[in-house]
């Protein structure tokens, strides 16, 4: 099964933790950052789609590529990393994903450091996020997306 994660994670890279550690422990996993690489997705079955939370979804720029080369029909997990969790920040970016008639096989969210605006003058908050366990949730949470696709 040939899995990519499209991913954007430019304020502190807590979302490219995330993306990494699951590189880590499946060497066979492609990241594919969306300000660098070009994107191509059609070679592959699962696709992750990663990103920090700006104005309560996910970044611009990986709303658009979405929009523009998501193939049809894709099987899609979603990663995020946020100031504050409690908000459906996935609303829409999975609209996005159901008019591709791509099937979302789960999410996984955490806090993230976050300096955005005021904060930055108080030294922002959750400076120590995601932590170790956060970021091996992730890889646990890929782990059994994986783990269901096979059976």
């Amino acid at each position: 099964m040939k899995t990519a994660i499209l991913y954007e994670s430019w304020h502190h890279g807590n979302t490219k933790k995330l993306c990494e550690a699951i590189k880590k422990e499946y060497n066979d996993v492609v990241l594919l950052n969306a300000k660098e690489d070009a994107i191509a997705l059609e070679e592959y079955d699962l696709i992750g789609i990663a990103s920090g939370i700006a104005y309560g979804k996910f970044y611009k720029e990986i709303e658009q590529i979405t929009k523009e080369k998501m193939p049809e029909g894709k099987n899609i997990f979603l990663m995020y990393t946020c100031g504050k969790l409690g908000q459906d920040v996935t609303k829409s970016i999975t609209k996005t994903l159901s008019s591709k008639k791509c099937t979302v096989l789960g999410t996984y969210g955490c806090t993230g450091y976050n300096t955005y605006g005021p904060l930055k003058l108080i030294g922002g908050m959750n400076k120590a996020n995601p932590t170790e366990d956060e970021i091996q949730g992730a890889v646990k949470f890929y782990g059994d997306i994986i783990s269901k696709l096979k059976k």
